[in-house]
């Protein structure tokens, strides 16, 4: 499947019909995931993503918004593999350390 432009000026559909940042290799999944994780503003985005331009910051997040229902779901997904691959991988040799030491609860 080729890419197809949307219109979002600043957002395209991948080849597997993935959303991204134009000229970049940034999914819009992952920008919003930084905002819902640190409640970043466009601004603060930009700041913390300078290769974005605050025009790409916007039309993904109004991608978002417009696809809210996907993408949330694409969250959830990638949120429960972590989870498992979490739980795969047991405790964590450093944080074994840190309790044994007191300084981890």
């Amino acid at each position: 499947m080729p890419e197809t432009m949307t219109t979002y000026e600043h957002v395209q559909l991948d080849d597997n019909g993935v959303p991204i940042i134009v000229g970049t290799n940034m999914k819009v999944v992952e920008l919003v995931m930084a905002q819902l994780a640190h409640g970043w503003s466009p601004e603060e985005l930009h700041f913390q993503h300078p290769y974005l331009s605050l025009g790409q910051i916007h039309s993904a997040l109004a991608y978002y918004w417009d696809h809210k229902a996907d993408l949330d779901a694409d969250i959830e997904r990638r949120r429960q593999y972590a989870e498992e691959e979490r739980s795969k991988g047991g405790p964590s040799p450093l944080a074994s350390k840190l309790r044994e030491q007191g300084l981890l609860g």
